[in-house]
């Protein structure tokens, strides 16, 4: 089922055909509830025995060049780990998702995840309140994440690549990997095909 949401220029689909129990384009942008024990997660002291592949992910072919592609996200916690994501994806074993996400100590978290096989996990730093603004930028051949309070300074969490070449898809995910579900809204989406010209500028 393709999904279009006005905000960006390619459609999307639920990766897999997982779709969330719940789901729905708002007049804002998106709404969509995770299932209970879902997740995207490669664990690297444990590779083999990692988290469950089956969180929902609302991806499409983001275009070639350089492009800022963000939104608000609000999330209704109530387990560890609860997040909304925006998310990028390579490949099965090269993908990311910047999270705003519930800690084990009960706090709204900015938090990254950069997969190369396995996941590296780095938790930036607490959000007052249920909702933040992220933003994924695509540089090159490298990406940048960047969080917000207002949407309007942006603080930057980290930049990487992937490491290989080829098309890379782009949205949104959901996940409630120890609770019994989470509602997620994505709003204040923004799709730019503009070169991000500084990383710790605030711009």
């Amino acid at each position: 089922m393709i999904v279009n949401i006005p905000a960006l220029p390619f459609p999307l689909a639920w990766e897999d055909a997982v779709e969330p129990p719940s789901w729905q384009v708002t007049d804002t942008g998106l709404e969509a509830t995770a299932a209970a024990r879902t997740d995207w997660y490669v664990h690297a002291p444990d590779p083999v025995n990692h988290a469950p592949a089956n969180g929902a992910r609302l991806l499409g072919p983001a275009p070639e060049g350089d492009w800022q592609f963000s939104a608000r996200i609000t999330v209704g916690f109530n387990g560890k780990y609860d997040a909304g994501t925006l998310f990028l994806f390579a490949d099965e074993s090269h993908w990311s998702k910047l999270c705003f996400e519930y800690s084990p100590d009960g706090q709204a978290m900015v938090v990254s995840v950069v997969t190369r096989d396995v996941s590296d996990d780095a938790n930036a730093w607490v959000v007052d309140g249920d909702s933040v603004w992220m933003r994924v930028s695509r540089i090159g051949e490298g990406f940048a994440f960047h969080s917000s309070n207002d949407g309007e300074r942006w603080e930057f969490v980290r930049c990487f690549g992937f490491g290989v070449e080829g098309p890379v898809k782009a949205g949104f995910g959901v996940q409630a990997p120890e609770g019994e579900g989470c509602t997620v809204r994505f709003s204040d989406i923004a799709f730019k095909q503009e070169t991000l010209p500084d990383l710790r500028d605030g711009s």
